[in-house]
Formats: C-alpha cells, sequence, structure tokens
C-alpha cells in the first residue's frame, strides 16, 4: 500500500493483478486497484475530477481525466472517507500510475489538487 498526505487530504492505494486476456490479438494485464480518500483536514471538500498518468514497461503513457471517481463526486466532511474501486489495463505486466485530484475546499471555496502517489503495478508471475 502507499500513501500520501495533501492539504490534509490522505490518500491510500492497494493494488490487484488481475489477470491477463487477449483482446484484438493482443495480450492484456488486468489490474484493479482500491482507493481510500481519507478527511484529516478541519474541512468539509468535494472531490470534482480525476487526472491519471498510466504508465507500462513499454514506456507507453496513458492519460486518463474525468469527473469525479465512478461517477460520483463525494463530498467528505472532517475525519470522513471515500473508498472506490477501478482498475486498468497494460500492454506489459509491469506499469505504474500517479496523479492528482481536483478538489474544492467549502470553507475557502478555493480549489486545489491532491497528489495520488505513484504505485506500481505488477504481474506475481513476473516478478523474479
Amino acid at each position: 500500500m502507499v500513501q500520501q498526505v495533501t492539504r490534509g487530504i490522505k490518500i491510500s492505494v492497494e493494488t490487484t493483478f488481475e489477470g491477463t486476456f487477449y483482446k484484438n490479438y493482443k495480450i492484456q494485464y488486468a489490474f484493479g486497484y482500491l482507493v481510500t480518500i481519507e478527511n484529516q483536514s478541519k474541512d468539509s471538500v468535494q472531490l470534482n475530477a480525476r487526472h491519471w498518468k498510466i504508465y507500462d514497461a513499454l514506456n507507453n503513457i496513458e492519460i486518463v481525466s474525468g469527473e469525479g471517481v465512478i461517477g460520483k463526486k463525494p463530498v467528505l466532511k472532517p475525519g470522513e472517507s471515500h473508498t472506490y474501486t477501478s482498475g486498468c489495463l497494460l500492454t506489459s505486466p509491469f506499469g505504474a500510475m500517479r496523479g492528482y485530484y481536483s478538489m474544492v475546499n467549502f470553507t475557502t471555496t478555493k480549489k486545489f489538487k491532491v497528489a495520488i502517489p505513484t504505485f506500481k503495478l505488477s504481474a506475481p508471475f513476473a516478478i523474479n
């Protein structure tokens, strides 16, 4: 598990390898990740958007941006957390992801970014 705190918002990420399959005659490696967003600040905040960079071992980079997470824009009061699962496909058995969430502080009405720490994706059978 990797963790990082930005402006009182703690991000924790755990990853899993889900398996392999063929898509368009190419092997794909499926990974899942569980993200917990915990508000350790004194203010209520809302997650409005996400921005990811997904890297694989073949130097391919995919950028994913969009509103909310899994169709939601959670509001977190002090001490509250939001957990969700998602996944990605890679064309190699190794990779990594990192990014940030765009959030708004309800007390100050200011927007801010919360860093999502870099986390590794690796298929267990490919590890030496």
